[in-house]
């Protein structure tokens, strides 16, 4: 019976609709599923790190000493404060914001440690985020990191982020990139 039940759920997530009461009001950028015993939330959106221009959302704070040679500046630390979108257009939707660190923990590839709150600011996840901690590997097409935890909606949120970059400018620094983000959490 229990096999039953999880394969007429599947059937409803592929498919789109709502379980329950939770579908109704959603945004296009999330969706939330609740099982009964956890509640499954997705999520696109653009991470938006703007190096450049009067007013940057990430800056440098800290560099290692005899670094300056390092092709992937191994001990540079950013603090960020992206904005996150609906699309990669700057001028979209803003659902949120991106705040904590990230620097290069690699000597001989570009590999981010990335340390960020992303926190919500649209709708019913108005206040929720949930918390990232892993290498992001910057330099590959598609990367997949972890979530260790959430406040709000999110609490005691588990799971992992896919993203890829739309876009980035090798002058300045500037990037877009796009996040799919699969929570897990209890009821």
């Amino acid at each position: 019976m229990e096999r039953l039940v999880l394969v007429g759920m599947l059937f409803l997530v592929v498919i789109g609709m709502p379980i329950g009461g939770n579908g109704q009001n959603q945004d296009s950028w999330v969706k939330r599923v609740d099982t009964g015993k956890q509640v499954v939330t997705t999520m696109q959106f653009y991470f938006h790190d703007i190096l450049s221009g009067s007013n940057p959302s990430a800056i440098q704070v800290a560099q290692a000493s005899g670094n300056r040679n390092s092709l992937t500046n191994f001990g540079t630390i950013m603090m960020a404060d992206d904005a996150l979108t609906v699309g990669p257009d700057p001028s979209s939707k803003v659902v949120g914001r991106a705040r904590g660190l990230y620097g290069s923990a690699g000597q001989t590839d570009l590999g981010l440690i990335m340390a960020m709150s992303y926190t919500f600011t649209d709708g019913d996840y108005a206040g929720s985020s949930f918390s990232l901690l892993s290498i992001n590997p910057a330099m590959n097409p598609v990367r997949e990191m972890a979530i260790v935890g959430g406040t709000g909606l999110f609490r005691l949120a588990r799971g992992y982020a896919i993203a890829n970059t739309v876009s980035l400018n090798p002058t300045n620094g500037d990037a877009v990139v796009g996040y799919n983000v699969t929570l897990s959490t209890y009821i």
